[in-house]
């Protein structure tokens, strides 16, 4: 039989069937996938097939085989750094929920977490979640933000998950999709999947005031069918995202503003930090390259892990 995985609780998946019917299936014996090493073979949103098995009154099913993934997103194991961890396949879209505070997030996750999807090739939308609760000069830094992403190309949108603001907006570009909501925890996730589809009834948590975080509401990611036609994927909150896999050499290509320059430099291995005649430091001079993207990717290319509590208007 075939399916599509809709939730992974690390040794059982539950198994959603061609005919709409759900399976708690297993994998049978060691299953590892080719060139991944990954903490779990098998994610939600992956395609399978299975074996039906018998046992007493129960029917449970054994997974046998993967189809290929058409993309899938990842981040860094978090006991084992050398190993990842794929949070969610075959996926249409991805929506960061970004929080200007409460809690906080930087540009440096906002920067690692569009590098993430554009490697992996899953197209990345913003969504600035909570601004009803912001005062003019918040909402002044909310519109630079969604201005210098736009220009990059990415679609941004300004959204309560309370009021119900541009809610619709959201669902429109859901529609016939499957997507993936993430972002840090607090920020709104299950809040805007219940204003979403109010009939599934995501467990939400008040943010923690001592360290403005949120408290983890989502412990595995689950995939749920809509009303309107869409499927989402509801993910735990993230701290922050290592870029996995990359060669310091290719992650210019994942930054879409400097993509564009970099047959103007010099040298074709132009990693647009030291090197003489460099279109991008041009660019950045002359100021129309964002400084934090900038800074986010010399980070990344040194190896540096991102500090998520990051004032993202820190100095230059």
């Amino acid at each position: 039989m075939k399916g599509t995985v809709y939730k992974s609780t690390g040794s059982w998946y539950s198994v959603k069937a061609e005919d709409g019917t759900f399976y708690e299936c297993r994998i049978k014996g060691k299953f590892r996938l080719k060139g991944i090493k990954s903490t779990n073979p098998v994610s939600v949103g992956d395609l399978v097939t299975f074996d039906i098995e018998d046992q007493g009154d129960e029917v449970r099913g054994v997974i046998t085989d993967i189809e290929e993934r058409k993309n899938y997103i990842i981040r860094k194991s978090v006991n084992l750094s050398k190993q990842t961890h794929i949070i969610a396949a075959n996926l249409d879209e991805v929506f960061l929920l970004v929080t200007l505070n409460n809690p906080p997030t930087s540009t440096s996750f906002i920067d690692r977490f569009l590098v993430t999807s554009e490697a992996y090739g899953i197209p990345a939308i913003l969504l600035f979640n909570k601004i009803d609760s912001y005062k003019d000069e918040e909402l002044d830094e909310v519109k630079y933000l969604a201005a210098m992403y736009r220009e990059i190309g990415y679609k941004c949108l300004g959204i309560s998950a309370v009021s119900g603001k541009n809610v619709d907006k959201v669902k429109e570009l859901m529609k016939g999709k499957t997507s993936m909501f993430s972002g840090h925890s607090g920020v709104g996730k299950s809040t805007l999947v219940n204003a979403i589809e109010p009939n599934l009834d995501l467990k939400t948590k008040q943010i923690s005031e001592q360290h403005l975080q949120g408290k983890h509401t989502t412990t595995f990611a689950e995939m749920f069918d809509l009303e309107f036609g869409a499927q989402i994927i509801d993910t735990p909150g993230i701290k922050g995202f290592g870029i996995v896999d990359m060669e310091k050499e290719e992650i210019g290509g994942y930054f879409p503003e400097f993509f564009k320059l970099k047959n103007e430099c010099k040298f074709n291995n132009c990693l647009h930090i030291d090197e003489p005649h460099c279109a991008v430091k041009k660019a950045l001079d002359e100021n129309e390259i964002a400084w934090s993207r900038y800074r986010s990717y010399v980070q990344m290319v040194n190896g540096e892990q991102e500090n998520y509590r990051v004032d993202i208007y820190g100095e230059k």
